[in-house]
């Protein structure tokens, strides 16, 4: 049967719980093609059918990457390039190699999309979403995400870039938690230090930069790593600003592209991993 799951607002998680239960992977394509859908229109990308399945999609596992596929300002664009699943899934396809080779953590091997209203959202204790600087929150998904988050999930946003997508992001977050701080998140933190040390941090550029020359995007010439808490200091949002994780994953392959972008990219995205498996 489903575990658990996120624990109540009284009950914060504090421990390691199992992502999802033995039943609900095995059975998970059929829960994927009944659930993840938008506005009557399937989520998974095209791309993931032209890559196959891996071994190992059918195994027992303690972990399984979701992507959050949120409302967003082009509603009327065609599925497939809708921001949220931008470098789906071949980012995540590398970026899980890279988990289970460097980690204890018993990963599902391939991409996994879920929607806020999703039943199965508080099974999840970790969601990746990208380029949160174009999205558009329905009330609902507004609500499901303050719900989530305060029970105990976290969410690691990345690959959004400059002021302009900034202030949009803001607008979401301050629907979400109109009152919580959005903070630095200094060097010192925990978040930095659960498996490798990250003390040093580099701006993580996609791979634009292999023609541009630059390792930053619009306006956004500094990085940032910011975070919101819950009452209790636990990080519960991570934010990655004016950088790529997701193409460092993508693009682990491209010769071109520096391997230790990509390495501390791996490593960064780990340690929130555990850390949100663990808090």
């Amino acid at each position: 049967m489903v575990g658990k799951g996120l624990r109540g607002p009284h009950h914060r998680g504090r421990r390691l719980r199992r992502a999802l239960a033995t039943a609900f992977i095995l059975c998970c394509a059929g829960w994927v093609s009944a659930q993840l859908t938008h506005h009557d229109l399937p989520v998974l990308p095209l791309s993931a059918h032209r890559l196959g399945g891996p071994a190992g999609i059918t195994e027992p596992s303690e972990f399984v990457l979701a992507r959050m596929a949120y409302s967003d300002l082009y509603a009327g664009e065609p599925l497939e390039v809708r921001p949220w699943q931008i470098d789906a899934p071949a980012a995540e396809r590398h970026f899980l190699q890279g988990l289970r080779r460097l980690s204890a953590i018993h990963a599902r091997p391939t991409e996994f999309y879920i929607h806020p209203n999703a039943p199965g959202l508080f099974d999840l204790p970790f969601l990746y979403v990208v380029e949160p600087g174009h999205w558009n929150l329905t009330e609902t998904e507004v609500g499901r995400i303050r719900e989530y988050l305060l029970r105990g999930g976290f969410i690691m946003f990345d690959d959004f870039h400059g002021s302009a997508e900034w202030q949009n992001f803001m607008r979401g977050i301050r629907r979400i938690f109109p009152n919580r701080e959005v903070e630095d998140i200094d060097s010192g933190s925990e978040v930095f230090h659960v498996l490798f040390d990250m003390e040093h941090r580099e701006q993580i550029p996609g791979l634009q930069m292999l023609y541009s020359g630059r390792p930053f995007e619009k306006d956004g010439y500094i990085p940032h790593w910011r975070g919101v808490r819950d009452d209790d200091g636990r990080l519960m949002i991570l934010i990655n600003h004016n950088m790529d994780l997701g193409d460092a994953w993508e693009h682990a392959d491209v010769p071109e592209y520096p391997e230790r972008f990509t390495a501390m990219s791996y490593r960064l995205a780990i340690n929130y991993i555990i850390y949100a498996m663990t808090h």
